[in-house]
């Protein structure tokens, strides 16, 4: 009966994901993006993002990681404590990626990402004893697969080598383990080895690169955009007045030469900038 809770969560990442595969409007409308947060205070979007995807194959593999690491915390903490793990992991995943980016306005992401990672640590904090299985080709104990997937996740936030949001899978991690030891508080005085290993230097991470990002994020295009005072707003305004130069170059050239003048991506410009004033 538990895992049917986990089938409606399935459920749901299909068949909001579907909708997004067919309609941009409504990956745009729900996907995780600084600025409609910070700005727009669209905070829904921390949320829905979760149930959105790229594409099928990392629809498939979301879920079937859910479905694969869900079993025993439903067996063991019951439905309810399960969907508290999936949804604030979620949220935390996102708010971690929201303090990493906030300088950052075009960043989006999506993906349930984040909610797993933390039913995985969860998982981990109250089990570090069981295997962890890879589609039967290997099999590590969880507290080494959580120590592995920690520094990878490390390593990948600060290299910047390619497009996942490694920032909600570590935040979703912590967020997880830490819910997890609050409901069973028995785990940490049997585990607390294998738990400070994995959390200590996460927890240092996350601080380290909330405060002072610009000691890790080195050598890659967040880097180069980032600077001590440069606030969303800056952002918003450098972009919003490289906007207006741009029309103003494009609707002085219809006043010399005509619209016939125009190349195909001024004339896209100039009618992106209609829908946004409508």
């Amino acid at each position: 009966m538990s895992g049917f809770f986990v089938i409606i969560l399935i459920i749901a990442n299909v068949l909001f994901s579907y909708k997004g595969f067919n309609s941009s409007a409504f990956f745009s409308r729900y996907q995780f993006e600084v600025e409609k947060i910070l700005l727009y205070k669209d905070y829904k979007r921390i949320i829905t993002s979760g149930f959105l995807h790229v594409s099928w194959l990392h629809l498939f593999f979301n879920m079937f990681s859910l479905y694969v690491f869900s079993g025993l915390i439903l067996s063991t903490l019951g439905p309810l404590k399960f969907l508290v793990i999936y949804f604030i992991s979620l949220i935390g995943g996102g708010l971690l990626s929201l303090a990493v980016h906030r300088n950052d306005p075009d960043y989006s992401s999506v993906g349930a990402s984040g909610a797993i990672c933390g039913v995985m640590f969860a998982l981990i904090a109250l089990f570090p004893g069981i295997s962890i299985s890879f589609f039967g080709l290997l099999s590590l104990p969880s507290w080494s697969y959580g120590i592995l997937f920690i520094a990878f996740s490390i390593y990948a936030i600060r290299s910047k080598k390619d497009n996942i949001g490694h920032e909600a899978h570590l935040g979703g991690a912590l967020i997880g383990m830490v819910i997890a030891i609050l409901m069973e508080p028995s785990a940490l005085a049997e585990n607390y080895v294998v738990i400070l290993i994995i959390a200590a230097p996460t927890i240092i991470f996350i601080y380290l690169i909330i405060t002072n990002p610009h000691l890790l994020f080195v050598d890659n295009l967040f880097y180069k955009k980032y600077k001590s005072n440069y606030s969303i707003d800056d952002a918003y305004n450098e972009k919003r007045n490289k906007n207006q130069h741009e029309i103003d170059a494009i609707l002085d050239k219809i006043n010399k030469k005509g619209m016939k003048s125009l190349t195909l991506k001024e004339k896209e410009i100039l009618k992106g900038n209609s829908k946004k004033m409508n």
